[in-house]
């Protein structure tokens, strides 16, 4: 059986775990959770790991590879009993990897307004920077991509939630797939195939049965947050001028 393999490119605190309930909740798919979280980590923070602005870090450190071409070989390419393997990635765990495994997968991208998605990040992980966001990362990914000859399908999280049924429905398309009814609802309390860091990032997701109804933030923008803001836009509006819609 070929397995058709999909990559979600998504910055944080974009609806990406919802996404991922989703998925997981089709009858041909086995979902796969962040599997290079722990590469990541171990790049960014090494001995250091005390110091992390990522809450669990030695707990996710404990729970995975931190070796991506492991990980790669491993989780993203092994073998799969399903049709379709799910896998949520952050665009920002991209640090010092072979890209070309990318050459095997379905790519997609997920973007949110920074506008609403920075004051978000910030109540895990402190003042957010650029690269915390993934967006810059998602931008030139998507132009080496394009080069390459593929075609990703950009998501964006307002559009997604004002109408999951129709861009999922057209995601399904992009990417060769039926759409099922079923992705548009799930249990609340959680999915089996959470990272250890579930505690730390998922609670609102955790008490959800769907895709929340979009609701614009109401509070004012930080204004700590605007200079990362002002290049975060830059980012997101080319980005966006493909989502689908």
């Amino acid at each position: 059986m070929q397995t058709k393999r999909v990559c979600l490119w998504s910055g944080p605190r974009n609806v990406s775990t919802a996404l991922m309930y989703a998925f997981a909740q089709r009858s041909d798919t086995q979902v796969i959770d962040e599997p290079l979280y722990g590469h990541y980590l171990h790049r960014k923070y090494g001995a250091d790991a005390a110091n992390s602005t990522h809450p669990g870090t030695a707990e996710v450190l404990a729970s995975m590879s931190t070796d991506a071409p492991v990980v790669i070989r491993d989780v993203i390419l092994a073998p799969c009993d399903k049709p379709l393997l799910f896998m949520k990635q952050m665009a920002h765990h991209l640090i010092d990897i072979d890209l070309s495994f990318l050459q095997q997968t379905y790519n997609v991208f997920l973007i949110r307004d920074p506008r609403e998605m920075l004051p978000s990040l910030t109540k895990v992980i402190g003042t957010p920077t650029l690269a915390d966001t993934g967006l810059r990362t998602q931008h030139d990914l998507l132009v080496s991509l394009r080069a390459a000859g593929q075609s990703p399908p950009i998501l964006d999280a307002q559009l997604l939630l004002e109408d999951p049924r129709g861009v999922l429905s057209q995601l399904c398309k992009r990417l060769g797939l039926r759409f099922e009814s079923t992705m548009l609802s799930w249990e609340a309390g959680g999915n089996p195939a959470d990272g250890v860091w579930a505690p730390y990032w998922y609670n609102n997701v955790h008490r959800s049965t769907g895709f929340a109804p979009y609701r614009p933030k109401s509070e004012p923008f930080p204004a700590a947050l605007t200079e990362v803001l002002s290049v975060c836009l830059q980012y997101y509006e080319v980005l966006r001028a493909d989502a689908i819609c």
